[in-house]
C-alpha cells in the first residue's frame, strides 16, 4: 500500500495537499486515489502498474483531446504545475486525470444498460475513426491467441498437476474447433471494454464516458467488441466457477452499437465480433490455465482460494464454459449481428 509520505510527495506536483487524497476502490491494475476539493471529487490520481510505460500518458492525452474536440465526455490528462505529463517517484509513474461523474457497474443490470453501453462505444469508435496518431506505447502480445495456446500446449506436454493437465487438454481441444478470424482492418480501439470501464448516468440511462485509457491502440473489432461482449454477456464473475452467455444482452449491445456505427464497419467486421468473442474466451481460459502451471502471473484472492493455482483453475474453467456457451449460441449471435449490418 502506498503510504501517506509518498502520496504527499507526489500530490505536491499538482499543488494538492495529501489530506485531499483518498484511496478509490475498484481498480485492479493501477493504484487509484480520488482528489477532492471542498468535499467534491475533482481528479483521479494513479500510480501506474509497471506493465505500462510512462509514454502511455502521451497517447491518452492525444486521444482524449481528439474525443473532447468531437464533443465526447472523457477523462483528460492533468499536467503538473510545471507542465509534466507524469511524475516519476521512486521508480513508479504517477499521473492525474480529470474526474467524470457517473456510475460504474461490474455486471450488466439489464439489456437496457447494454444498449446504452453499445451506443457509447459506437460514439467512441466514430469519434476516433479520423484520428491521426502514432502510439508511443503499445502492449506486446495482446490477443496473440496462437502464442497463448502454444504456451499451454508446452505445459500439458511436459506433464504436471493433474487437474491442470485435464483442463488444459480440454481448452486445447476447444481451440481446435474455433472458426478462423476473417481478415479485417486494424482500427483505433480502446482495448479493454469490460463493463466496469464504462461510466453511466441514469434518468435517462446513458453511457457517458470510457475509463481505463492505458490500453488505447490499434486493433480489430473482433477483439475490441468480442472482448467487450465476453464481459457484458456473462452475468457471473470470472472466478464464479460458472458462466452463461446472455443472448438478450448481446442483442441489446449490438443494437445500441449499430444504431450509432452502422456504416462505420466493413461487412466482414460484423461476423468477426462473434468469432472474436468465442476466441477471446478460449484465449483467456488458456492464459489462466497456463498460470496453473507457472503460478506467477495473475493475482489471486487468498480469502477465497487456497492458492493461486486453485483460483486460476476456477477462472480457466469459467472462461472455457463461457466460450462453449457462445459456441452453442453462435448461429443465433451471427444472425443478430448480420440482420442489421
Amino acid at each position: 500500500m502506498t503510504d501517506g509520505v509518498t502520496v504527499e510527495s507526489v500530490t505536491a506536483a499538482w499543488g494538492w495537499r495529501s489530506e485531499q487524497v483518498a484511496p478509490l476502490a475498484g481498480g485492479l491494475i493501477n493504484q487509484t486515489f480520488v482528489v477532492r476539493e471542498a468535499g467534491a471529487p475533482i481528479a483521479v490520481l494513479q500510480q501506474l502498474h509497471p506493465v505500462f510505460g510512462a509514454e502511455v500518458n502521451l497517447d491518452l492525452e492525444a486521444v482524449t483531446a481528439h474525443l473532447a474536440a468531437k464533443g465526447l465526455t472523457t477523462p483528460r490528462l492533468v499536467r503538473t504545475r510545471d507542465a509534466r505529463a507524469w511524475v516519476l517517484h521512486e521508480g513508479r509513474v504517477w499521473r492525474a486525470l480529470t474526474w467524470v461523474d457517473g456510475e460504474v457497474v461490474h455486471a450488466v443490470p439489464s439489456p437496457a444498460w447494454a444498449e446504452a453501453g453499445g451506443a457509447l462505444v459506437g460514439r467512441y469508435h466514430r469519434a476516433v475513426a479520423d484520428l491521426v496518431h502514432d502510439y508511443r506505447f503499445a502492449r506486446a502480445g495482446v490477443h496473440d491467441t496462437a502464442a497463448h495456446l502454444a504456451r499451454l500446449r508446452e505445459h500439458v506436454a511436459a506433464g504436471g498437476e493433474p487437474e491442470g493437465l485435464a483442463l488444459g487438454s480440454e481448452i486445447i481441444a476447444a481451440a481446435a474447433q474455433l472458426p478462423p478470424l476473417p481478415a479485417t482492418p486494424a482500427r483505433h480501439v480502446h482495448g479493454d471494454l469490460k463493463i466496469s470501464n464504462l461510466i453511466f448516468r441514469r434518468a435517462p440511462l446513458v453511457g457517458v464516458a470510457l475509463l481505463d485509457l492505458d490500453t488505447l491502440g490499434r486493433g480489430t473489432m473482433a477483439f475490441e467488441l468480442g472482448d467487450a461482449m465476453r464481459s457484458w454477456c456473462n452475468p457471473h464473475p470470472e472466478d464464479a466457477g460458472r458462466a452463461r452467455f446472455d443472448l438478450d444482452v448481446f442483442a441489446a449491445a449490438m443494437r445500441g452499437y449499430r444504431d450509432v456505427a452502422r456504416d462505420l464497419l466493413e461487412p466482414a467486421e460484423w461476423p468477426s465480433i462473434v468469432v472474436g468473442l468465442e476466441t477471446v474466451c478460449v484465449e483467456l481460459a488458456a492464459r489462466f490455465c497456463a498460470d496453473v502451471f507457472e503460478d506467477r502471473y495473475f493475482g489471486w484472492d487468498p480469502a477465497r482460494f487456497p492458492s493461486r493455482r486453485a483460483h486460476n483453475l476456477v477462472r480457466a474453467r469459467g472462461q472455457l464454459a463461457l466460450g462453449l456457451a457462445v459456441r452453442a449460441a453462435r448461429a443465433d449471435a451471427l444472425a443478430l449481428v448480420l440482420a442489421g449490418s
